[in-house]
């Protein structure tokens, strides 16, 4: 049912910072920041070629980032996205298998200006997963 991975998504505290070091250490293509209110967050997105990297950083007082950093100040792995071809068939079919589905269980428009849900980690070896429609 999943595809290819989409990205990797990494909370972080600094976005600026975050982006130098992908761009300037790494060497790597790096997006310009991109506000996403409707998720409460700002996304600066890796190039990697093959997938993408996708830094995090809150936008907004009530951003998920927000909590999310403030268990780990730090910054960490957030979720990783794996694609779909269609994501109303997925979500059935995950819902059957007893998988929850994150929010009111219908898709938003994601970062990438496609359909997006998110599953819950604990049905996830722990991870947090979004599932995006290609």
């Amino acid at each position: 049912m999943i595809g290819r991975l989409n990205h990797i998504a990494i909370a972080v505290p600094d976005l600026d910072a975050a982006s130098a070091t992908y761009r300037d250490t790494l060497g790597a293509k790096v997006s310009a920041p991109q506000p996403e209110p409707d998720h409460g967050v700002t996304v600066v997105f890796v190039d990697l070629g093959n997938t993408k990297v996708e830094l995090l950083h809150p936008l907004g007082e009530g951003s998920p980032i927000a909590n999310y950093l403030k268990n780990n100040p730090s910054g960490g792995m957030h979720h990783v996205c794996y694609e779909v071809e269609d994501i109303i068939a997925a979500r059935d079919k995950l819902k059957s298998e007893g998988a929850r589905v994150l929010g009111d269980g219908e898709p938003k428009i994601g970062a990438h200006g496609k359909p997006v849900l998110f599953l819950h980690p604990k049905d996830f070896c722990g991870t947090l997963v979004e599932i995006e429609q290609v």
